[in-house]
């Protein structure tokens, strides 16, 4: 039998999808993560903004198209968050939510009969050491942040983190087949030991592994000296730190429920660049909350300014129904567009800006190739173009020549 895993959305995803993918593999089926035709097709979806909701929704015909007769079993955060929207598809034969996806090999067999929600808990995966240069370590599941705009709490569950031996074993087995380690989870500042926040510990824990450790994001709130100095401890950090700062607004982020202000969070980017200077500090911003004024649009690109992000995830407000966003005035929407081009435009002068005070020695995964380069991304998350003769799967050292395309053309050193 032939399965396609395909997956929609974030990291975690990515990392739960390939889990699934290394387990039916060891039990003999013919896997991709690609989209082409197949028997049985296992759709991770997403639920973080409407458009990707349905964009889940839209894979379903995609795949009907395929092979009209082929199996579906849906899983992920917009099948959590609206079963039935997806059990109305014909060619649907199992919607499993966020939980249960380590079970789908042992459903198999099922098919056709399961169409309920498995009740959420913490999933220990097998790793994935099918990939030969980059992979994801799942440290933590759910949230209990509870911002206003945002679904994930409902349809994830509740924070709960990963016991830090079975992370330690995977990043073992994964420093096998791999370069680098991606830790990913829903909220990872929330991982705790024994009930307490542990992520210096977690991190101390991993600073002799043979990969080099990224994190794929945090929240400011954890960010302290205690934290940054574990950090600079390690031989095997990637400088490159997402914090998710969503507004420069304090109007907004109260709104939000993001239990930070503007000045709080710049105080801690602060911080950072006391122990990285040359650290790449990306973000997220979300355009056009509800109610949101020019003054307040204002404020946040005087933040975004203060801050200086390398790169910024934006965002236009996707309204999702259930949350306490939803239920405030809208922002227009060609106001909201001609603010996501005034950060746009910002986004782009900043990453020129850092592309080009690269002045010393970085250090660059190769990872694929694309036309006539071969492609990489060093320790701070530039995406560097090296001639085709670079070697591929190596950490090789690099100097960023010139801001080239959406990186940085590089020659090796």
């Amino acid at each position: 039998m032939k399965i396609v895993v395909y997956n929609l959305g974030c990291k975690v995803n990515q990392y739960e999808s390939g889990t699934i993918k290394e387990e039916l593999l060891k039990m003999g089926y013919d896997v991709t993560l690609n989209l082409e035709p197949a028997d049985l097709y296992i759709l991770n979806t997403c639920a973080v903004t409407g458009i990707a909701e349905k964009k889940s929704r839209a894979h379903i015909a995609k795949i009907a198209k395929l092979n009209p007769n082929a199996k579906v079993i849906v899983c992920g955060c917009a099948s959590e968050h609206n079963k039935e929207q997806f059990l109305s598809k014909k060619n649907v034969s199992a919607v499993i939510g966020t939980a249960g996806k380590n079970k789908i090999p042992q459903i198999l067999n099922e098919v056709g009969n399961l169409s309920t929600i498995i009740p959420l808990s913490y999933e220990d995966f097998l790793c994935n050491t099918t990939s030969r240069t980059r992979a994801y370590l799942k440290i933590q599941d759910g949230c209990n942040n509870f911002c206003s705009y945002c679904l994930i709490p409902y349809v994830r569950g509740r924070s709960r983190s990963r016991d830090l031996n079975s992370i330690v074993k995977e990043a073992e087995e994964l420093s096998k087949t791999n370069k680098e380690i991606v830790l990913t989870g829903i909220n990872m500042s929330d991982y705790k030991i024994d009930g307490r926040l542990a992520f210096a510990e977690l991190l101390n824990a991993l600073k002799n592994n043979s990969c080099r450790i990224r994190i794929s994001s945090l929240e400011c709130n954890i960010v302290d000296d205690n934290l940054l100095k574990t950090m600079k401890e390690m031989p095997n950090f990637c400088p490159h730190f997402h914090l998710s700062m969503q507004s420069g607004c304090n109007r907004i982020l109260k709104l939000m429920n993001r239990h930070y202000t503007k000045e709080e969070f710049i105080q801690k980017v602060n911080l950072i660049r006391s122990y990285f200077p040359n650290a790449a500090i990306t973000t997220d911003v979300i355009v056009g909350f509800p109610t949101e004024t020019e003054d307040d649009f204002a404020e946040t690109v005087d933040t975004i300014k203060k801050v200086n992000f390398y790169e910024m995830h934006i965002f236009p407000y996707s309204k999702r129904d259930g949350t306490v966003a939803s239920k405030m005035k809208m922002v227009d929407g060609n106001v909201v567009n001609k603010r996501v081009k005034i950060l746009e435009d910002i986004n782009t002068q900043n990453k020129a800006n850092y592309i080009s005070n690269q002045k010393e020695p970085l250090y660059c995964l190769t990872e694929s190739i694309e036309k006539d380069y071969v492609i990489g991304f060093t320790e701070n998350y530039i995406k560097i173009y090296l001639p085709k003769t670079a070697p591929m799967y190596q950490i090789v050292k690099v100097k960023v020549v010139k801001q080239f395309l959406d990186g940085a053309l590089g020659e090796i050193t």
